[in-house]
């Protein structure tokens, strides 16, 4: 891998990277740095979110994507990325992180045989600094305490007062910031994501684009189970397949819909398909790779949708 370069070197085609029409003007980087995301050829981009994604990229747009768990959020930010090569930075904002792991900290660290006690920066000032896209995954969950440090740098110049260090950062010409939630910052209202919060109205103010990314259409979710598991690429797998992803987008209409309280997401689809192959039993591997999550009460109706797609009962 190539050390970090400075500035994108390169202008790009959006339709040879992402495969549909934009007359955007895309800049990117020659070669990767090891920063750069590893490419999905797998993944499937939906052309909205990434052209709301490119905007960021290409205009220094603050963008927000939200959508359901499994959908790809994170990913669809990372693969934008690797196939600009550019640099990228993820920090999940669980209640572990503190305001000390975005700004910085004293450490110690040993020089000439000796301990001494130096500053050490955090996420925030070291991204900053570079050309990196920092997400912020689960941003709805996040600290109130982490979630103002992050509010400096939402503004337009972006620029990061650190009281510790008597500094003041004025961001890299190519620094771009992201995020992913599961919420668009008003809480959760189906129970689904314990530890989301309702937040500031002042700092989703500051997010230039909000864009929401939704479970694919069938064959397009079919196509991505079939590259992440070759081994169910035969006639009867891809049958298989196309009922998995049936039974998914059945849950997902029954939540919906307020009968059940668990849905399957592609990330669960996938995994099913995987397990298929280790036990050799579709009804094993569902169970446990979906069914086995679900409250008791419910397994019924998940049994009849399981009948409805495979012409078979589950317990049988």
């Amino acid at each position: 891998m190539e050390s970090m370069p400075s500035a994108p070197d390169k202008r790009v085609s959006v339709k040879e990277l992402f495969g549909f029409e934009s007359n955007m003007k895309l800049m990117a980087f020659s070669k990767p740095s090891e920063y750069v995301p590893k490419i999905d050829h797998a993944y499937r981009f939906d052309p909205d979110v990434t052209l709301s994604l490119l905007a960021g990229f290409s205009n220094n747009r603050r963008v927000l994507v939200q959508g359901r768990h499994g959908t790809g959020k994170s990913s669809h930010i990372e693969q934008v990325a690797a196939r600009l090569n550019w640099p990228c930075m993820r920090v999940n904002l669980d209640g572990h992180i503190s305001r000390l792991d975005l700004v910085g900290k004293d450490a110690i660290r040993v020089e000439d045989g000796l301990q001494i006690t130096a500053f050490q920066e955090g996420v925030i000032p070291w991204s900053l600094q570079r050309p990196v896209a920092l997400v912020f995954d689960e941003y709805d969950a996040g600290r109130p305490d982490v979630m103002f440090v992050i509010q400096q740098i939402l503004e337009q110049d972006g620029r990061f007062t650190m009281p510790d260090q008597n500094k003041v950062l004025t961001p890299h010409p190519y620094f771009r910031i992201f995020a992913t939630a599961n919420t668009v910052g008003l809480g959760d209202t189906t129970g689904l994501y314990h530890g989301t919060n309702r937040l500031n109205h002042a700092q989703m103010d500051r997010w230039n684009i909000v864009t929401n990314l939704n479970y694919l259409a069938p064959e397009k979710e079919e196509a991505i189970v079939l590259a992440r598991v070759p081994a169910k690429d035969n006639e009867q797998a891809r049958k298989d397949i196309k009922a998995m992803v049936t039974l998914a987008n059945l849950t997902r209409n029954a939540f919906a819909a307020g009968d059940i309280s668990t849905l399957m997401s592609p990330r669960t689809v996938i995994t099913w398909a995987e397990n298929c192959t280790i036990f050799k039993d579709r009804k094993r591997a569902f169970a446990v790779s979906f069914l086995n999550k679900c409250d008791e009460s419910e397994k019924k109706i998940i049994a009849e949708l399981y009948q409805r797609c495979f012409d078979e009962e589950l317990s049988g």
